[in-house]
């Protein structure tokens, strides 16, 4: 019997009596271990060899994980925190518990991202409580940790491994370890001698030319060997989600605007007739800049119309808030809650000039805002900003659009609910049926701008708008369930990786 040399050298260096595993063969062989791998499968199909497979895992600390080991978790030093300051009895000051647990940094965001999703209490109004019946002590992913610290992992519980895996807080690594045995028919081939087979990998030019390729024996390949699974880069499917809407509102006539993420108060909340005693203007519930603390300039004569309007109202009937309006804050510096202040700017003709109509705009951009977070909320998030600015406008038009809009992705179920915003009237929330639980989730916010806001800004027509939620659509296009899965601190790789997002 002829082999190639590769299989030769295993099969001489195998035995009857014990498996060797393939890394060994390969050493003793002087071959590479795929080249030895190839060789075993060849003579496992040929019935020479018998090859077999066995699974090992391996779990390794990553250095953020060997922090928590010494420290311990962010969220248990929340807890800890909270509850020495008497959360357990009535909400703190989110503030003062942070301080008193010493985190800092990414630390402070992870240990809030998971202080609610294990139950420990609640965070509300930058406000923090803590269960009294929590046990911290009983926490599944810190005594996975230390069982790991100690060579214990075996003991850790299968659950607590996935949540630390998608924490990044372990790296699991499956190995196939092969080994090889004779076999009876290759006990007999080698007594009665194996020649050595010269054989070819790959044609060169030179064979090609001198013709030599066609007399020469080449090296057989098996295809269907098992390979290293390769995991290439990809569009992040949130991302893909917002190019889907940017193609689809273009397709409607929209034209795309953008602007700052930080911003003065002036153009995130005084623009939209939001009075200054809002409560969701308390420095609770927006991230204000320490520096710069303030913007340098704003327009003399419009800050003088918004305050006119806050003051005393707009039009014979207007009545205004009647509080307090100050220009420091006015002029505040603070990440925008919402996008609407790029509508503020470009329909005051600060952004791009005076407009007139008929416009479309839309934005899709980052928001950012101090809520409980939970599988539909979280710190930041993208914000589908649009308007339409035309004579007689009406919610038709605006409940129209939405039904043309979300059909694009396949979304028929919504449902509007009447609604008080500050700057619009009449005003509705959307809501959409998620595809999978079949709840109502809403979806965005939308309605018709007030005069109170339109005429400071020198606007005389009808502007219709809407702020809706990017990852709220994505749930119901995909039947995604928590948006924690696609982004943040407890991404879900798998699921990013197979996602696409489709319409």
């Amino acid at each position: 019997m002829k082999l190639p040399q590769a299989q030769v050298a295993v099969l001489e260096a195998a035995s009857a009596d014990e498996q060797r595993t393939i890394d060994r063969i390969a050493e003793a062989t002087d071959l590479k271990p795929e080249t030895a791998t190839r060789a075993a499968f060849e003579l496992d199909d040929a019935g020479l060899l018998e090859v077999t497979e066995r699974t090992t895992s391996d779990v390794e600390l990553t250095e953020e994980a060997e922090r928590y080991v010494e420290a311990g978790l962010p969220e248990l030093r929340l807890y800890e925190a909270a509850v020495e300051a008497g959360a357990d009895e009535e909400p703190v000051g989110m503030g003062q518990v942070i301080g008193a647990s010493g985190l800092e940094g990414d630390a402070v965001d992870i240990a809030l991202s998971n202080y609610a999703r294990k139950g420990y209490g609640e965070i509300d109004s930058g406000e923090i409580a803590a269960d009294p019946e929590a046990d911290p002590d009983a926490d599944d992913e810190a005594t996975a940790l230390d069982a790991l610290a100690e060579g214990a992992g075996a003991y850790a519980r299968e659950t607590a491994l996935e949540d630390l895996d998608n924490r990044g807080l372990i790296e699991q690594t499956e190995t196939v370890i092969r080994s090889v045995t004779l076999t009876d028919d290759g006990v007999t081939e080698l007594m009665a001698g194996i020649e050595t087979a010269e054989t070819v990998g790959q044609v060169t030019s030179e064979m090609l030319t001198s013709g030599e390729w066609a007399e020469v024996e080449f090296a057989e390949y098996n295809v269907e060997a098992d390979a290293e699974r390769v995991v290439p880069g990809r569009k992040h499917a949130l991302r893909e989600m917002a190019e889907r809407v940017t193609d689809v509102l273009v397709g409607m006539g929209f034209q795309e605007m953008q602007g700052p993420h930080v911003d003065a108060d002036f153009w995130i909340n005084d623009c939209l007739f939001m009075p200054q005693d809002h409560p969701a203007r308390n420095h609770w519930d927006r991230f204000a800049l320490e520096s710069p603390e303030a913007i340098d300039e704003l327009p003399e004569d419009l800050v003088e119309r918004v305050e006119s309007a806050h003051r005393e109202g707009v039009g014979p009937d207007g009545e205004g808030y009647h509080s307090p309006w100050d220009l420091d804050f006015a002029k505040a510096l603070a990440l925008r809650g919402h996008t609407t202040s790029l509508t503020a700017r470009h329909l005051s003709g600060e952004a791009m000039g005076d407009l007139e109509p008929p416009q479309r705009f839309f934005s899709i951009e980052k928001a950012y805002r101090n809520d409980t977070l939970d599988a539909t909320h979280l710190l930041e998030f993208f914000q589908i900003e649009g308007w339409v600015m035309a004579e007689d406008l009406s919610v038709r038009d605006l409940m129209g659009t939405f039904t043309e809009f979300y059909e694009q992705f396949g979304i028929t179920d919504i449902e509007f609910k009447p609604h008080y915003n500050p700057y619009t009237e009449p005003s509705f929330e959307l809501f959409g049926r998620h595809p999978e639980t079949g709840e109502m989730i809403e979806i965005g916010n939308s309605g018709l701008f007030r005069p109170e806001m339109l005429e400071p800004l020198g606007v005389d027509c009808d502007v219709m708008a809407w702020g809706l939620a990017l990852e709220r659509l994505f749930m119901l296009a995909t039947g995604a369930e928590d948006i924690r899965d696609v982004h943040g601190t407890l991404v879900d790789l798998e699921f990013l990786r197979e996602e696409e997002v489709t319409y």
